[in-house]
């Protein structure tokens, strides 16, 4: 039986990572195991901590997750790619090199018959001002055109180590009061669509880094992937029902 599967939140190359190689092949493995009865794989987005797309020049790294990619594609598996907030500069490389559709913000999608909501979370629901702004920012096409006339020896390094303060500076209560947060906005969104869109039976997130299932109104299923940090947890849709599972890492 084909199955369509999700993930979200690999965050590859990221500096606060000790052994990006090592941390690269657990998902490359995870691949491995889900080619044989994919159809569909959807990455909801900051699966690359940062990635900016040049006109004719492209980010180092990566190579075998991307490789990998490419191969599952030449299968047959149908791939979407999410944009997150961090590899929110994903434009057509690849999309024509790997074969993969890039799709930028919620978007409702049939999967096997049954209608998705999918969007890494970052775009629905409320938001302080300020992140609205900035994610205004990141996608206005003259603040991108702006932004790549820098040369990347100042732009990444910046983009990476905003990443890491951000990261690494949080507090463990600090980082669960925003997750306990982030998981109520989604819920009030989900429940707010549920009126809007009926036909949509699941809701499906990244972002926030939480591994969470729960039946909404009208036996809806929101389901939060996790992340590939320190969970290594993903989706499995099987036509029927969405399951969230833990990947074996060893």
């Amino acid at each position: 039986m084909k199955k369509a599967y999700f993930i979200s939140d690999s965050h590859l190359g990221a500096d606060y990572i000790t052994d990006k190689r090592a941390h690269e092949g657990r998902l490359v493995r995870f691949l491995d195991t889900i080619k044989h009865d994919a159809a569909e794989l959807y990455l909801l987005g900051d699966i690359l901590d940062y990635w900016y797309e040049y006109k004719n020049v492209v980010p180092r790294g990566h190579i075998r997750f991307l490789g990998k990619l490419a191969e599952l594609a030449d299968a047959g598996v149908k791939i979407y790619w999410f944009t997150g907030n961090h590899d929110v500069w994903l434009f057509d490389y690849l999309a024509t090199e790997v074969g993969l559709t890039v799709m930028k913000g919620n978007t409702i999608i049939e999967i096997m018959g049954t209608p998705f909501l999918l969007s890494h979370g970052d775009d629905v629901g409320y938001q302080k001002p300020m992140y609205r702004f900035t994610r205004w920012c990141f996608y206005n096409p003259v603040c991108q055109w702006l932004y790549a006339s820098i040369h990347p020896r100042w732009t990444y390094p910046i983009a990476t180590g905003w990443s890491k303060q951000n990261r690494v500076t949080r507090s463990k209560e600090t980082e669960d009061k925003i997750k306990e947060v982030c998981r109520l906005r989604l819920e009030t969104y989900c429940n707010e669509q549920i009126e809007i869109h009926p036909e949509v039976k699941h809701y499906v997130f990244g972002h926030i880094h939480l591994a969470y299932q729960k039946e909404l109104a009208a036996g809806r299923m929101m389901t939060i992937l996790g992340d590939w940090i320190d969970q290594f947890t993903y989706a499995c849709f099987d036509g029927n029902e969405v399951k969230l599972l833990k990947f074996d890492v060893e």
